[in-house]
């Protein structure tokens, strides 16, 4: 079976002009270091952890990575590990992460290799007893021997950022009320913010009105007619909402569709 080809910070990095040794032909990548300014541990700021959607992006499973194999865990309830971590700065600073956000070297983010993204988890450096949390938003360290990829500014707060390395503890935080919508990928594609469906708009209002009515005896939701204007022009607005829970508004859409309606959209407010 062919497996998907996955682009990651470590494995497909962009080669600069300057980087290129024109009088050998050989093309290389500048070493990874500290960013051009410091930053103290006070300076960083953590995470506080909240409730956020696991989306495709970012959670491909399995993926390889030079010739090697990873799979994405179901869930990251009850992860606890101990082990090496590493941390990156300079070198991919204001590059994507692997769901396509930009990494900042400065913030308190992670890379791992497992871990379901984004996942919030707390960082312990047992040599020195400094703790702090992270939100995981990439992919790495893909070296045997390290189990988490820090930013260079948690690393600065843990106090391993001049020899490079720590011993650490993992151990993944869970927030009620987020949703992993992987398995998903038509709910996935509704942005966050969708809490109405539009069933119709109309320059008359009993139009409006009486489909209003006809809703409400189909659906258990709440209907609603709203006034709009654009330019001189009042239209009606027929909708069902407001639904916080997206997994329901998708239902309701999807009943919509079975009674025959059509030109039906998902909306914010």
């Amino acid at each position: 079976m062919l497996q998907p080809v996955v682009m990651f910070r470590s494995a497909a990095l962009l080669l600069s002009a300057a980087a290129l040794v024109a009088c050998s032909g050989i093309a290389y990548e500048p070493a990874d270091g500290k960013p051009l300014f410091s930053v103290k541990p006070g300076q960083v700021v953590e995470p506080v952890p909240r409730a956020e959607p696991v989306l495709a992006a970012g959670n491909t499973s399995p993926y390889r990575v030079n010739g090697k194999q990873y799979t994405v865990l179901p869930s990251s309830r009850g992860y606890r590990e101990q082990g090496v971590a590493s941390w990156y700065g300079r070198k991919f600073h204001g590059r994507n992460t692997a769901n396509g956000e930009v990494f900042n070297a400065y913030a308190a983010s992670a890379a791992h290799r497992s871990l379901p993204i984004p996942t919030y988890a707390r960082v312990t450096n047992l040599e020195n007893g400094r703790s702090m949390v992270v939100r995981v938003n990439d992919r790495g360290p893909f070296h045997a021997d390290r189990i988490i990829d820090l930013s260079y500014g948690a690393a600065v707060k843990l106090g391993f950022e001049d020899q490079g390395t720590a011993q650490v503890e993992v151990v993944a935080l869970s927030v009620d009320g987020s949703e992993d919508l992987r398995g998903d990928p038509q709910l996935a594609d509704w942005k966050s913010d969708y809490r109405y469906i539009q069933v119709g708009s109309f320059s008359q209002k009993d139009s409006a009105t009486a489909l209003s009515a006809t809703l409400r005896s189909q659906m258990e939701a709440p209907v609603l007619v709203s006034e709009i204007y654009l330019g001189d022009q009042a239209y009606y607005r027929v909708r069902i909402g407001p639904v916080d829970d997206r997994k329901r508004l998708l239902h309701l859409h999807e009943q919509l569709q079975q009674l025959g309606y059509s030109n039906i959209r998902a909306m914010p407010d």
